[in-house]
């Protein structure tokens, strides 16, 4: 076989992974999609091109008289924004302690990092619980913010202090000599330089919350500070609740906050990811 065809065969077969994996991702959001302009409840008579589109289901959702869709969704970016910016500000002053200075524990720390972000926060769960009870954050977004913050710290930390190691020292040095102070080296010379990993940061803080249901599910206790996944398995979960094709209509409105936040950093998002992972 020629070395022509045998590239012409990798090619070839390259596609038709990609095209199988788009296909295996598409095939159930077109679903959801779908779903959520057929009428009825049910699923079952449901198709990926409803004959009979409607727009009823969209509608219930604002509603709110008929549903706290809008409520769960106004706690959601909430809880989500917030976790982003304290997640965001935690984890750029430690990963730049970490990158620039030497100091007793340092390596311990870091390792202790890498064990903490190999268990999830689910794993906690009773101790995440009891803590919020003895606390007094039960039932509050602060409590899941704190709780989302901190299990976002160790592996972010990471990420960005590989990305710090790539930001040469001697500019930190150059502006010492210059008379500028560690925070103005912090936040005038490494951060501008650090704004990818930032954007990468922020989106993986941002997402985790917004979709997560098992954390909040046991924080949140009344239907008036539910978040986004959680209203919506009250809705289909609670007796003669079965409302599947508006739950579809709720989750395809889920993506568009993350959508936009998406396509916003999507110009920092490979080359802060690459980079992070390149040192440690």
């Amino acid at each position: 076989m020629s070395i022509k065809r045998q590239k012409y065969l990798r090619l070839t077969l390259t596609y038709l992974v990609i095209l199988a994996m788009f296909a295996i991702i598409i095939y159930p959001l077109l679903w959801i999609v779908g779903s959520s302009f057929n009428p009825g409840q049910s699923l079952s008579g449901s198709s990926i091109i409803p004959k009979n589109a409607t727009l009823d289901h969209y509608k219930e959702l604002f509603d709110t008289n008929q549903s706290a869709y809008l409520y769960w969704y106004w706690n959601s970016l909430k809880v989500s924004v917030l976790t982003m910016v304290f997640t965001v500000i935690l984890v750029s002053l430690t990963a730049y302690s970490f990158s620039r200075y030497r100091f007793i524990g340092r390596k311990n720390s870091l390792m202790t990092f890498l064990i903490l972000q190999m268990i999830p926060n689910f794993a906690a769960l009773i101790a995440i619980f009891i803590l919020a009870l003895l606390t007094g954050l039960l039932d509050t977004h602060l409590g899941l913010i704190l709780v989302y913050v901190g299990g976002a710290i160790p592996m972010n930390t990471w990420l960005m202090k590989g990305y710090l190691d790539t930001i040469p020292k001697e500019l930190d040095e150059s502006a010492k000599m210059d008379g500028a102070g560690h925070l103005r080296i912090f936040f005038q010379i490494v951060m501008p330089l650090a704004t990818p990993i930032i954007a990468v940061v922020a989106l993986f803080a941002f997402i985790a919350p917004f979709g997560d249901f098992i954390l909040a599910r046991i924080l949140l206790r009344t239907e008036e500070k539910y978040t986004l996944a959680v209203g919506l398995y009250d809705m289909v979960a609670k007796q003669f609740g079965a409302e599947f094709t508006t739950f579809a209509a709720g989750a395809v409105l889920i993506a568009v906050p993350i959508a936009i936040l998406f396509l916003s950093f999507q110009k920092y998002f490979v080359s802060g990811l690459t980079a992070g992972g390149t040192k440690g």
